[in-house]
């Protein structure tokens, strides 16, 4: 049995939330995000580094786009921008004007094809109104299609092996669902529940998540201080790793072989006190090894 091995690669990167892991395995980077800060870090593995820039507020996901630069959900725009100059944006489209939304958590599939969810913003750390968020796609040519509604903290993306499941976290709803997916047309049907978080508060919330090279799901468990590997056909647990803080957010699998797991963590909400006697590591960037499992590699996005 694998004996998991935590450590802190980047303590208390973020001074808000700390989200959107994206490990590039050509210039073995980790890419992550403080949302609450709108700054975009590059912790690079070969020299233990972490580079921080400001994209602004409400950055929530970058992703490294195959033609260069960075595709990125900020507040309720897809921008692209280029690493050396950040403050040079292009608004790529424009989703819910008129509406107190933003992006959450974005994700490409196998095509290079982008999905994301929307939220109704925060209000300090409470989420006032639920049903707002929606699931949207950027195909390869900057169209944009909204695909299902209703949702309340639109959260973690991951597909099955043969590309035919799609899998979709909702926070507040405690949910993962599954919706089948097809690869060509890019169109997703048949919404049901995958997994369904038990009924106490031990597990919190679903936030990010990742799939591994069995088809099995690994969600980080917001409030609940730890990721959990689930069965998306069954539903069931099937191993629980214990983190170091109370609020991890999102999870991806990376490293020289695919074996390592990238987690990172919340920092927003906590007093002063309580960031230095219960929980001093929030906000914090993690690498696990030794748990025994890869991941397929991050994707790219293809417009």
């Amino acid at each position: 049995m694998a004996s998991p091995k935590i450590d802190v690669i980047v303590r208390n990167a973020a001074t808000g939330t700390g989200e959107g892991p994206y490990w590039d395995n050509e210039s073995k980077t980790l890419y992550h995000i403080d949302l609450v800060a709108g700054d975009a870090h590059r912790w690079n593995s070969l020299t233990n580094e972490n580079e921080v820039i400001s994209v602004n507020r409400h950055l929530t996901f970058l992703i490294p786009r195959k033609s260069g630069g960075f595709i990125a959900g900020k507040k309720q725009s897809l921008i692209h921008f280029d690493w050396e100059n950040p403050s040079e944006q292009t608004i790529l489209a424009e989703v819910e004007e008129g509406m107190n939304t933003r992006w959450n958590d974005g994700k490409c599939d196998t095509s290079g094809r982008l999905w994301a969810g929307t939220m109704c913003v925060e209000i300090g750390t409470v989420v006032p109104v639920g049903g707002l968020g929606s699931l949207y796609s950027m195909d390869l040519d900057g169209t944009v299609k909204k695909h299902a509604d209703k949702f309340s903290i639109s959260n973690g993306l991951a597909w099955s092996l043969d590309d035919t499941v799609m899998y979709f976290a909702d926070s507040m709803h405690r949910c993962v669902y599954a919706f089948d997916y097809d690869k060509n047309t890019g169109l997703v049907t048949n919404q049901r529940v995958s997994v369904k978080y038990p009924d106490d508060k031990l597990y919190g919330v679903p936030d990010g998540m990742c799939s591994d090279t069995e088809g099995k799901l690994w969600v980080a468990c917001y409030d609940g201080d730890r990721i959990v590997r689930f069965d998306p056909e069954t539903g069931k647990i099937i191993q629980e790793l214990q983190v170091p803080v109370k609020n991890p957010t999102s999870c991806c699998f990376g490293g020289e072989n695919q074996d390592e797991l990238f987690i990172t963590s919340s920092r927003t909400g906590y007093t002063d006190e309580e960031l230095r006697t219960k929980d001093p590591l929030a906000g914090s960037v993690f690498k696990v090894t030794g748990l025994g499992f890869k991941g397929p590699e991050n994707i790219k996005f293809h417009g």
